[in-house]
């Protein structure tokens, strides 16, 4: 019999549940989990948040900090401190702001002399530029730094306001919106997971095996990026850090819950708890499997895009997946099997009990669809087109400075000071890199570009020349953008100068450039590979193109309702120019898992009872689970919201959203009526598109729209 048994359901799925080697599992998983608690905590000490990590390597601010070496440390930042006396700045003001330049000189980090103090033309302010070399520290050690000029600049006249902006200045305040990140949403997640398992299973115990499972996930992959990240195989930042906890607690948790639910139905039709659950993952096995690897797959499309932080994010959160994965697929299901059948309590299935799903709220709502499922399918899609129309609103073009954290951090009212009383660009000049032979015709052509404030004398070393250009403008805005263009315009046209311009403005320029090009890039590949999967799982054409049009219209309306809250809801000024396709990535990879749970479901039951009866059977079995899988990664999405920073609200709030359309409208509603409209060509051209209209004529209508059983085939 037990051989029967094997050969019934595969070798792997009875690895994890046999009475032996569930054991073997969990030893082993412990195993790993102890060797990997060290180097996860030391992944916070590994990324790398620089701006210039984030960008293309032939970008041209890129090769400016490559190149800039020869006059000064890459490392090297300004930091600008304003000070300000509306009344006008006394003499006394004067002298002891220049007594501090002294200080500011003598601090460790301050390798070159400090700037000013720079009196405003209007006599109310005064301004010291100082330059700050980070080290091997990179922009994190920025924040101690800041502590320490604000500590000498504290000792000032009464009266006289300072504020430290500049690179080092948003740095500091950049890493304050981060500190802890990893800290504040693993607990946050996990706070998420537990108050939804504990609604979803009714038990005060059943919870913590997802939950401990997926803990488990992600200190193992949080290990093996830190290696990687370690030996530079990786550029890993905070931003994709903060999302791979999001996503392997969001992703583990779903397939922990597809698992569980398939489990407790077989515990129903077995008497051996071992038996059932080598059944559950024979049957569950994979769809689980397909999910997940059409999530690694989709993240590492991204691999693809000319970001830095883009590509680096798409193998981040693939070894997130895949560790998820493996977990869920290994350990859940041993530990599930060592805990027997109690930790259901107090709703134990017992062998032989009824599963009420066939008689649940979503057997309900199939019946409902039933009756007229073309006017469902046509309404719904015409009301998730209409909620598209939002996107118009959105205003994905970068956010300026000030537009980046909830609230108003010292360095944005500090360059809110430096604007009113100095050219908007001190401190964050464009840095313009000429052949030393043709740095005074640069030099020249600079002063005549509009825009641009105030050109200093070339600094030559080595046969290359190195102009700084401060501009009118603030350089996080759009007319500082603008004018960076012009300048590389003309400098471009001077013939043998090869000349480059970088700094902060050219930047934020050549990262809006790449981001809408990785969005034209990688949108198509994602979809492309999406389809091929479910080609491949379903076996059909029709089915696969239909679920690929309505992870699109979810995506649509998921944008369109975002964008409307985004700006008449919370006031934001904009969004980040990466925000459609990581919004993109999320949604279709992990979005396509509902599509796969459900299709999977219809697709085993059509082979015996049609494609009109699998498909309420498929929603009634899978609407439960699928709804607890959208709000556990909502939920844990949403979280991202409890950063102060605009850009990780935003992922946050647009992919919370739309998993939740996705789970309640898209996939149980839309794809429903779609099942039931289109019956057998959903397969075509399979044997089963050939076979299904003799398996629907052999089941009454009446039994389908008038709330007879709905009996899983198996």
């Amino acid at each position: 019999m037990a051989q029967t048994r094997m050969a019934d359901v595969g070798r792997f799925a009875w690895f994890p549940s046999s009475k032996v080697t569930k054991w073997f599992v969990v030893v082993f998983w412990l195993a790993i989990l102890a060797a990997a608690f060290s180097p996860a905590g030391k992944l916070q000490g590994v990324l790398n948040n620089e701006a210039v990590a984030w960008l293309p390597a032939d970008a041209q601010s890129t090769q400016v900090v490559k190149q800039i070496e020869a006059f000064q440390s890459k490392n090297e930042f300004p930091a600008v401190i304003v000070y300000e006396r509306p009344a006008g700045v006394t003499q006394e003001d004067q002298q002891a702001v220049a007594a501090q330049v002294a200080k500011f000189n003598a601090l460790d980090p301050v390798k070159s002399e400090t700037v000013g103090p720079i009196p405003s033309q209007d006599g109310k302010a005064l301004q010291v530029i100082v330059p700050v070399d980070a080290g091997e520290g990179g922009w994190d050690t920025l924040g101690a730094t800041v502590k320490d000029l604000r500590a000498v600049a504290d000792q000032r006249p009464d009266g006289l306001s300072m504020h430290v902006t500049g690179p080092v200045g948003y740095a500091a305040d950049s890493s304050e919106a981060f500190s802890g990140i990893d800290g504040k949403l693993l607990y946050s997640a996990m706070a998420v997971v537990i108050v939804i398992l504990l609604l979803t299973y009714r038990s005060p115990v059943l919870w913590l095996i997802p939950v401990i499972s997926a803990g488990t996930a992600l200190f193992v992959a949080q290990a093996v990026i830190y290696f990687l990240a370690k030996d530079d195989t990786l550029t890993v930042n905070a931003q994709s850090s903060g999302i791979l906890t999001v996503i392997v607690f969001g992703a583990g948790t779903d397939y922990a819950l597809l698992l569980v639910a398939r489990y407790r139905e077989e515990l129903r039709r077995h008497e051996d708890r071992h038996e059932a659950m080598a059944f559950a993952l024979h049957r569950a096995g994979p769809a689980i499997l397909a999910s997940g690897a059409t999530v690694i797959a989709g993240m590492l499309c991204l691999l693809f895009a000319t970001m830095n932080s883009t590509k680096g994010l798409g193998p981040v959160a693939a070894i997130g997946v895949a560790v998820g994965l493996l977990v869920m697929l290994t350990l859940l299901p041993a530990l599930l099997v060592v805990c027997g059948r109690w930790i259901f309590w107090p709703v134990r299935p017992t062998y032989g009990s009824v599963d009420h799903t066939r008689d649940g709220f979503w057997a309900g709502i199939g019946r409902r669809i039933a009756k007229a499922p073309r006017r469902t399918w046509v309404v719904t899609s015409l009301l998730l087109a209409i909620a598209s129309l939002g996107i118009l609103q959105l205003n994905a073009t970068g956010l300026e400075n000030k537009d980046v954290y909830y609230g108003t951090p010292d360095s944005i009212v500090g360059e809110q000071v430096v604007a009113r009383h100095f050219p908007a660009g001190t401190g964050s000049p464009v840095m313009v890199l000429a052949n030393a032979d043709k740095a005074a015709s640069v030099k020249t052509k600079l002063e005549t570009v509009k825009g641009v404030s105030t050109v200093a004398d070339p600094v030559t070393k080595g046969g290359r020349s190195l102009i700084m250009a401060t501009l009118t403008d603030a350089p996080d805005s759009d007319a500082a953008t603008a004018t960076v263009d012009r300048i590389r315009d003309d400098i471009a046209a001077i013939p043998g100068a090869n000349a480059i311009a970088g700094g902060d403005t050219a930047t934020r320029a050549d990262t809006l450039r790449a981001s809408a090009d990785d969005n034209v890039r990688i949108i198509p590949l994602i979809l492309g590979v999406v389809l091929l999967i479910l080609i491949l799982l379903l076996r059909a054409l029709t089915a696969p193109l239909i679920l690929v049009a309505t992870v699109v219209l979810s995506y649509g309306a998921a944008m369109g309702l975002s964008a409307l809250i985004f700006r008449h809801v919370l006031g934001f000024a904009g969004a980040d120019s990466s925000l459609p396709l990581f919004v993109f990535v999320f949604l279709v990879a992990l979005g396509i898992d509902y599509n796969i749970f459900l299709m999977t479901r219809v697709h085993e039951e059509a082979k015996e009872i049609g494609t009109r009866r699998g498909a309420l059977v498929g929603l009634a079995a899978t609407g439960g689970v699928i709804t607890s899988a959208g709000l556990v990664l909502a939920g844990t999405f949403a979280v991202l919201g409890t950063l102060p920073v605009v850009t990780f609200a935003e992922i946050g709030i647009a992919v919370a959203l739309g998993v939740l359309l996705d789970t309640l409208v898209v996939r149980s509603v839309l794809v429903t009526a779609l099942n039931l409209d289109v019956r057998g060509r959903m397969w075509w051209p399979s044997a089963l598109a050939k076979r299904d209209p003799e398996l629907d004529r052999a089941t009454p209508a009446a039994e389908e729209t008038e709330g007879a059983e709905l009996q899983p085939a198996h």
